[in-house]
């Protein structure tokens, strides 16, 4: 079992729901990022998840852009962010999942990413821009080297769509909650406890959301009817401010934390 999945099983067991942020990996740089996630674990984090900086993210909102931009200006790359991941476990024990588009682990070399990633304690990869049906080489280098291949769904899948992702996915499902692209959203889709049950109902694999849930009570709402929780550019644009980043960070995980646990 792996670590993602190990991490699901005690949750279900306690009856509670992942809480899961993301972060863009190097902004504002790498050091910074490195205190981002600890505090976010002591904020209750389950799991981390670290975007890689991509010159073309195009399922981004601005948040999420901006912060890619800025790392990429400091020459953040995916071997940056690996090495990151391997200084960070023995302060870290929660699963690591990378969201990196497709070209910087084609260039990197699938079979030599996914070693390299088993190697420095990231425990899954979601790649945004890869569809299931073109995944064979991903999943063919990820299956033995313990990499968990986590793909997305969408408000719009059909239910065919729903069986080859679940087929195709290790860990957690990712449902996106709208159509479009991340960022901080006034509320969440109506239709999403729809999607999360139509999806359940093909699949015992955990279904964790993201895009578009900023606040403790979107949280809440979304732990209602969902295995896990998924906040980014909320957390991101903290970082993107001057001061004391990392406390403010770490407070606003906090009430996150806190939204998901009152569900």
């Amino acid at each position: 079992m792996s670590r993602i999945s190990a991490t699901f099983a005690e949750l279900r067991a306690a009856g509670r729901r992942a809480f899961i942020p993301f972060v863009v990996a190097g902004d504002p740089d790498l050091a910074a990022t490195e205190h981002a996630a600890q505090a976010l674990v002591r904020a209750g984090a389950d799991l981390i998840e670290f975007g890689v900086p991509f010159s073309d993210p195009i399922a981004d909102g601005p948040v999420n852009q901006r912060a890619g931009h800025r790392a990429l200006l400091r020459g953040v790359t995916l071997a940056d962010v690996l090495d990151l991941t391997h200084r960070l476990r023995p302060k870290v024990a929660v699963p690591v999942v990378l969201l990196s588009y497709f070209n910087p682990i084609l260039q990197y070399g699938l079979n030599r990413f996914c070693a390299d990633a088993a190697s420095s304690g990231v425990d899954g990869v979601v790649v945004p821009d890869l569809p299931p049906e073109e995944a064979d080489g991903i999943i063919a280098a990820a299956r033995p080297a313990g990499v968990d291949t986590i793909f997305l769904l969408a408000p719009t899948s059909t239910d065919e769509r729903i069986r080859l992702v679940a087929e195709r996915s290790t860990g957690f499902i990712y449902c996106v909650s709208l159509t479009g692209v991340t960022g901080v959203r006034e509320r969440v889709s109506a239709d999403l406890g729809g999607l999360i049950a139509r999806i359940k109902g093909l699949t015992s694999t955990p279904v964790c959301v993201g895009f578009g849930v900023s606040t403790p009570d979107q949280a809440r709402e979304v732990a209602r009817v969902a295995d896990g929780v998924i906040v980014g550019s909320a957390l991101v644009a903290v970082l993107e401010e001057d001061g004391d980043r990392i406390t403010r960070l770490e407070h606003l995980a906090g009430t996150l934390r806190r939204g998901i646990d009152v569900s």
